[in-house]
């Protein structure tokens, strides 16, 4: 598998190729994992009482200085698979008792989706995690694909965007990716059990500081979105990465 990537809002144009990658995200073709596991500390109504299927994919479209991951996403932390061990995997998890199977940050492998889609324990929604800086485009081409799309939207102001993403165009982007996603999925759709079946979570953490951008971010989401989309307002910073070298 080799192609010229143009998947995420960087359209970088480098090549991939099963084990290598020279693009902004370093990601190969092949999907390279850091980590697959039961997760019990999404959203409620996404890790329920046995847990989430989390697949955590290397790299990143994004430079956020405070990653939690940012072994995995700065510094492509993981192993890479083929497709038919990312199969396995996914039947894996299902048989520990996941309750779907969590994509987390898959941005850049927005091309294995229609794979994982077709390979999918049977009855498992399909979670896209993603930090929100993705191609409204990119989404598009893989409608059908996805049940849930769990998403940040961090910044309003292209100056913190900037500064602590890497990407000063991150709130343009991100809502029209955002407008995608409640298109296709609609509105929250839960089973008997609580559980987040189909629908869209829109993620915000509250940056030390910068409780007015948050608040920008609130009335965005109030002005613009429709009912139906759920909110996770997260208050959970924590410095890691290179954000204790920073200054505000």
């Amino acid at each position: 598998m080799e192609f010229i990537c143009t998947a995420c809002p960087r359209a970088c144009g480098a090549e991939r190729r099963d084990e290598s990658g020279a693009g902004y995200c370093g990601a190969p073709a092949l999907p390279r994992l850091a980590r697959a596991a039961l997760h019990h500390w999404e959203e409620p109504c996404i890790s329920g009482s046995r847990g989430s299927g989390t697949i955590f994919f290397s790299g990143c479209s994004l430079g956020c200085t405070y990653c939690q991951n940012y072994a995995l996403s700065h510094e492509c932390f993981g192993i890479t698979v083929s497709l038919e061990r990312l199969a396995e995997i996914m039947q894996e998890l299902a048989a520990q008792g996941a309750h779907n199977i969590n994509l987390v940050n898959p941005t850049h492998y927005a091309h294995l989706l229609p794979f994982i889609r077709a390979h999918a324990p049977e009855g498992l929604p399909i979670v896209y995690n993603t930090g929100g800086y993705d191609r409204a485009e990119t989404l598009r081409q893989i409608e059908g694909c996805v049940d849930v799309y769990l998403t940040d939207l961090k910044y309003v102001s292209s100056r913190l965007s900037g500064k602590y993403s890497d990407a000063p165009d991150y709130f343009e982007v991100a809502v029209q990716a955002i407008g995608e996603m409640v298109r296709q999925v609609g509105p929250a759709v839960y089973d008997a059990d609580g559980l987040l079946r189909r629908g869209v979570i829109v993620r915000h953490l509250v940056l030390p500081g910068y409780t007015a951008d948050s608040l920008q971010v609130l009335r965005y989401c109030r002005d613009h979105l429709p009912e139906g989309v759920i909110y996770s307002i997260m208050a959970q910073y924590t410095p890691m990465g290179t954000a204790a070298e920073r200054r505000p």
